[in-house]
């Protein structure tokens, strides 16, 4: 018997009759041949983990545009707090780890440069519109390994599909945002979690905004410190799941309505701050002209590593392009593209 198949058994024997287990996932796309040491999500884990998609997030905005301060979140560390918060309530849960990591780590690898300014951008010059989350899918699923995509498992892609909220309600039982797994459900959470936690924290380290302008009917439901915050959430989460008999993943009404409180305040006094919207105000003219740019020259698009998939307009090969971008690229570029340069010698 091979590794994989006694990590299955030990799936079989320790996880809750409600988590997905690795051998009854409905499977990939494209059949393969299984992995002897790993699951199929664990197989889906190390592909995110280690695809080119993923390691540009270190270097795409969170909140802060190109922050100066080395503590202050990135695309990529956000990732990482949302995994740690849903592997901790999977785990609890005796859900399925693994699945639950991979699609934590994989949620956000459609972001585009300058975080939702530059998806603002897209969606308005796409045709049929841009969002984040189909873009993650598409990353998945056909842009990584030169348009192989990563063959992950349905469940990992279904849960990626259907992490977002937007400004919705953060608990809904819309089928159509409603992953089918509970692990999926999990992530779903973790991730307003994680962001409206650490993005408080960021703002409050930068001076944004100061302690005592938080509302207090949030502070005495959630907690005083970012810390106290965190805990408050997932050991809510972990309580009313379990009372639930493990079949379904919520947060009480009195904690989603503070959670939901404290995003509606971030949207006011943080993301939509002056000095925070006026800086997304530049980053989207930039990714609006590289756009523009691109459409009048497909030939620039390839030279610059761009690429046209069989089947796709022009608007989908340069908002592929651009998405992938970190700031600092689109920056660059910008720059070499727009700006003189200074003369060399010779």
């Amino acid at each position: 018997m091979n590794i994989r198949c006694l990590l299955e058994e030990r799936e079989d024997r320790f996880l809750s009759g409600h988590a997905c287990r690795s051998k009854e996932s409905v499977g990939r796309s494209r059949p393969e041949e299984s992995c002897t040491i790993r699951t199929a999500f664990q197989h889906d884990r190390d592909r995110i983990l280690h695809c080119k998609s993923f390691r540009r997030l270190k270097h795409k905005t969170q909140v802060f545009l190109a922050p100066e301060g080395d503590h202050y979140r990135t695309r990529l560390t956000h990732t990482l707090e949302v995994s740690q918060i849903a592997r901790t309530v999977a785990r609890a849960l005796a859900l399925n780890e693994d699945l639950t990591e991979a699609i934590a780590l994989g949620h956000d690898l459609g972001h585009t440069p300058f975080g939702h300014a530059g998806e603002r951008v897209l969606n308005e010059l796409v045709p049929g519109g841009f969002h984040h989350v189909r873009q993650s899918l598409r990353v998945v699923d056909v842009l990584e390994k030169d348009g192989a995509g990563l063959n992950l498992t349905f469940e990992v892609r279904d849960g990626i599909l259907k992490h977002s909220k937007g400004q919705g309600p953060i608990q809904g039982a819309d089928p159509a945002v409603r992953a089918v797994t509970l692990e999926g459900r999990i992530v779903r959470l973790a991730d307003i979690i994680a962001y409206v936690n650490h993005d408080l924290d960021d703002a409050l380290r930068a001076g944004l905004v100061k302690s005592g302008q938080i509302p207090g009917r949030i502070i005495a439901v959630l907690g005083e410190t970012h810390s106290r915050r965190i805990r408050t959430m997932v050991n809510d989460i972990i309580q009313h799941s379990l009372a639930a008999d493990g079949g379904e993943i919520r947060l009480s009404d009195p904690l989603a309505e503070a959670v939901t409180d404290l995003r509606d305040w971030l949207y006011d006094h943080v993301y939509q701050a002056p000095s925070v919207h006026e800086d997304f105000a530049k980053a989207a003219r930039i990714l609006r002209e590289l756009f523009l740019f691109f459409m009048e020259n497909e030939e620039a698009l390839t030279a610059h590593g761009g690429r046209r998939l069989p089947g796709d307009c022009r608007e989908v090969s340069v908002a592929d392009f651009l998405a992938g971008m970190t700031d600092r690229y689109a920056i660059n570029l910008y720059h070499r593209l727009f700006l003189p340069q200074p003369w060399k010698l010779f």
